[in-house]
């Protein structure tokens, strides 16, 4: 299947170009939730699955994007690496095409950077059946790199991703995780001060009047810190971080409507109503509730941010925070040259 997959999936793709008819590009399906529509003949590339090349000594990685994350994270693993951005997979079947496409980072990213800053190149089928090939596999090649990013978040409009090049890092010798109760503000004040000193800070959590800190490095460095910040251990640190990835935290349970807010850092506490669970320093706010989506994303434009449906809800007003008249401009002209005749995942991301 591996030999012939690309040129089949290049022939098909120029099949439904010609027709204007709709593909619908899935993967594990783990994130079929994330997004405005699924529309279109579903285009399965989950077997597309496997590792191309493995360098661990110069920490670059290339793969297939149907290959799993949980097996990525095991090759990784037995050579002492690891994904920085710690990629949410929300299901055994993730995989790691439709991690990139979503631009979906997990706790670590405000400390060690989001999915697009670790990916080294793409090959893909465009809307015109081209098989393309942006980036490299070595971390010092420019090449294309910006055309690379481009995949990340764009849910697959502007291309089928067929192979992946990250870099890697290793993975940090010590963990610990430390609870202190304060208030909303409270934690953003000590967060950012926190985030400005020498710290081995990885991951800050708050819900319901508890920060949590992951402090991730070397033995010593992350002794003297929890030393130095006092607080509560937590011993099964390890478990709930996991659980905040993957969304299996309590405050994540149910069908209700989820919104994300992405956000400045330091903003200020945001006045949507509790439940409340906050992420990267102060920069992602998790609100649940039926909030009407004008107040959404108001409240985030405030912040100096964007709102966007996650999950549930009325999705009537879109999910993503309207893009300003010149950005979308660029999108639709983007679209236009990757896929002309707009059959690459019509109305995932809205409009595009």
């Amino acid at each position: 299947m591996a030999d012939h997959f690309i040129p089949d999936l290049a022939d098909r793709v120029k099949d439904h170009a010609a027709r204007k008819a709709a593909l619908r590009i899935r993967g594990g399906g783990t994130k079929d939730f994330h997004g405005a529509r699924l529309e279109g003949e579903t285009l399965d590339v989950a077997g597309y699955a496997g590792i191309v090349a493995y360098e661990p000594r110069e920490l670059v990685l290339t793969v297939k994007a149907g290959t799993r994350i949980a097996d990525i994270e095991r090759a990784l693993a037995a050579e002492g690496q690891m994904l920085a951005f710690e990629p949410p997979g929300f299901g055994e079947a993730a995989t790691i095409g439709g991690t990139v496409a979503c631009n979906l980072s997990g706790p670590r990213r405000p400390f060690a950077g989001a999915v697009r800053d670790f990916v080294l190149g793409t090959r893909i089928v465009n809307g015109k059946g081209e098989d393309l090939s942006f980036g490299g596999r070595v971390i010092k090649n420019v090449a294309g790199y910006d055309v690379s990013r481009l995949m990340a978040g764009a849910f697959g409009t502007l291309g089928v991703l067929t192979e992946i090049s990250f870099k890697v890092l290793p993975r940090p010798p010590a963990e610990a995780t430390l609870a202190f109760e304060m208030d909303e503000a409270g934690m953003i004040e000590s967060v950012n001060r926190w985030s400005g000193q020498p710290l081995p800070l990885s991951a800050t959590s708050w819900e319901a009047g508890v920060l949590r800190l992951r402090l991730t490095g070397a033995s010593s460095a992350v002794a003297a810190a929890r030393a130095k910040l006092g607080g509560t251990e937590i011993p099964d640190g390890t478990a709930y971080w996991d659980g905040l990835r993957e969304q299996r935290l309590a405050f994540f349970a149910g069908e209700g409507p989820l919104w994300r807010l992405s956000v400045a850092q330091t903003a200020a506490p945001i006045a949507l109503g509790p439940p409340q669970l906050i992420e990267w320093g102060g920069g992602l706010r998790w609100v649940r509730g039926a909030i009407e989506a004008a107040r959404a994303r108001e409240a985030a434009e405030k912040a100096r941010g964007h709102a966007t449906l996650f999950r549930g809800g009325d999705r009537a007003a879109g999910v993503f925070h309207p893009l300003a008249p010149a950005l979308a401009k660029i999108h639709r002209r983007l679209k236009d040259a990757f896929d002309p005749a707009g059959i690459l995942n019509p109305g995932r991301m809205d409009n595009f």
